[in-house]
């Protein structure tokens, strides 16, 4: 039997877009290696309002996704001392990644202002995993496993979303970051599990980019 051996990230957040199966690999690395799991919490009222285009939406809809995961990320540096690693299934900033894709300029400006003093009490990973999948992928998986809200969501902004993910963690410094590229990625195969462990094993800092062998053999 496998074991994961010593590792050093004592908090581990992974990151993608919907469907890129991070809380799923979360949810397995928490197996592994050991970890309290915490999970983005995805219920907000103004979400059917934001799909159906209603005035206003959007911004509420942001407002309550920003204040959950503060609250989340708050407790966090409560925690019991004795918890040896916390998974999380997405990183705090990429909240920001949303709203530049839906919010109008003066409602950025709101925005920007309550996220800059919420940003300042989170507490910072020492360990970002980047999902990267296509478009063609998220398609796919759209048609075979969303719901009819997700469905209607049009192309443009789903590869718009891709771009600007692609765009943020290709710039981004601020922690150690391992960038997987998981469009081929079946996790029901432990061995590609153990092989993104064996890839957190060698990260010390800056960012990995790790190709998996499902993805070459493609």
């Amino acid at each position: 039997m496998k074991t994961a051996g010593e590792i050093n990230f004592r908090h581990i957040a992974i990151e993608g877009v919907f469907k890129s199966r991070k809380t799923l690999l979360a949810h397995l690395l928490s197996q592994k290696i050991g970890g309290q799991l915490v999970l983005d919490q995805t219920g907000n009222p103004y979400l059917k309002d934001f799909y159906h285009e209603k005035e206003g939406a959007a911004f509420l809809a942001q407002l309550i996704f920003l204040a959950n995961r503060y609250h989340q990320q708050a407790r966090l540096l409560q925690r019991d001392l004795f918890v040896e690693r916390i998974i999380c299934d997405y990183l705090f900033e990429k909240d920001k990644i949303y709203a530049y894709q839906t919010l109008t300029d003066d409602e950025l400006m709101v925005y920007e202002r309550i996220y800059s003093i919420l940003a300042e009490r989170v507490p910072r990973p020492d360990l970002v995993i980047y999902l990267q999948i296509s478009l063609k992928t998220l398609i796919r998986r759209i048609e075979k496993e969303g719901d009819p809200t997700e469905k209607n969501i049009s192309e443009k902004y789903l590869e718009d979303l891709i771009e600007a993910y692609d765009y943020f963690f290709f710039n981004y410094k601020a922690t150690p970051l391992l960038v997987i590229k998981a469009d081929e990625l079946d996790f029901s195969q432990e061995d590609q599990v153990w092989e993104i462990i064996e890839q957190i094993k060698q990260m010390t800092r800056g960012t990995l980019f790790y190709v998996p062998q499902s993805f070459k053999a493609k």
